[in-house]
């Protein structure tokens, strides 16, 4: 992914992030991935679950972006977004899928530390800081796909 596309979904993420928590509180948004040129996703969680109502509230939130993007918003599903160390402290022991700046990683997730993920995979113990992850979902390990 390109730098400048990088760094304006990373804004993004945090003008959502903002705009939703004071908006809709007890929503989490984990997650804004930009699908195109003018289209976003937002993965969001909350304690009671995520449901069509809760969408529908996140997207009525957002409604100053619908001008320049298509918003769509989604719950976390069996493959969920990892973006910061608590996302990944809630995963330690799980399988991950991992696309930095430059490469990508498969691996369990050993430990999250204050600004280093440790990942186990297969090879060794490899190091990735945060700073560095470009998408990264948990693998899931419950369906046969």
């Amino acid at each position: 992914m390109a730098t400048a596309q990088l760094e304006k979904e990373r804004q993004l993420q945090r003008e959502v992030t903002r705009l939703v928590g004071s908006a809709v509180p007890g929503v989490d948004v984990l997650a804004l991935e930009l699908t195109g040129k003018d289209r976003f996703c937002v993965y969001v969680d909350h304690a009671q679950g995520v449901d069509h109502s809760l969408c529908e509230h996140v997207t009525s939130a957002l409604r100053a972006y619908l001008d320049e993007y298509a918003v769509e918003v989604s719950s976390p599903g069996f493959e969920r977004p990892l973006r910061t160390r608590d996302h990944f402290e809630r995963v330690v022991g799980r399988a991950v899928r991992i696309k930095t700046e430059t490469g990508r990683a498969r691996g369990v997730v050993l430990s999250a530390g204050e600004r280093i993920l440790q990942v186990e995979n297969g090879a060794g113990p490899v190091d990735i800081s945060y700073d560095e992850i470009v998408r990264a979902n948990l693998i899931d390990e419950g369906t046969n796909g």
